[in-house]
C-alpha cells in the first residue's frame, strides 16, 4: 500500500482508524459503554491483527446517537433499538424518495 492509498482512507467513513479508547474519550464515554453497545449488536467494531477493537468515523457517530439518548435516561436496550427503526425509517424513506422520482420521470407529461 501506498502514502496515497492511505490518506485515501482518511476519508473513508466506514474505515477503522480509532482505538476503543481513542473512540470513548473522543465520545466522553467509557470502553464499558462501546462494549456494551456491541453486545446489542448496534455496532460491530472490527479488530485488529492483534485482536483489538477498531471503529469508524460511522460507528462513532451511530455510538454518539446511542449516548445521547442513554443521557436522556433511556436504558441502553431501547436506546439501540430506537437508532435501528431511526436508520430504517431513514432507508425506507430514501427508497420512497427514489420511487418518486422514478414515477414522475417515466410518467408522461399533461399537455395543454
Amino acid at each position: 500500500m501506498t502514502a496515497d492509498d492511505s490518506y485515501g482512507r482518511l476519508d473513508d467513513d466506514d474505515y477503522p482508524a480509532y482505538t476503543m479508547g481513542r473512540a470513548a474519550e473522543m465520545l466522553g464515554t467509557t470502553p464499558a459503554f462501546l462494549r456494551a453497545l456491541g453486545e446489542h449488536r448496534l455496532i460491530t467494531p472490527l479488530r485488529s491483527e492483534g485482536g483489538h477493537r477498531r471503529y469508524s468515523r460511522y460507528q462513532l457517530r451511530i455510538a454518539a446517537r446511542a449516548r445521547e439518548l442513554v443521557d436522556q435516561g433511556t436504558p441502553i436496550e431501547a436506546a439501540c433499538r430506537i437508532i435501528v427503526l431511526e436508520d430504517q425509517l431513514e432507508e425506507a424513506q430514501r427508497i420512497n424518495a427514489e420511487y418518486r422520482r422514478a414515477a414522475e420521470t417515466s410518467s408522461p407529461s399533461a399537455v395543454a
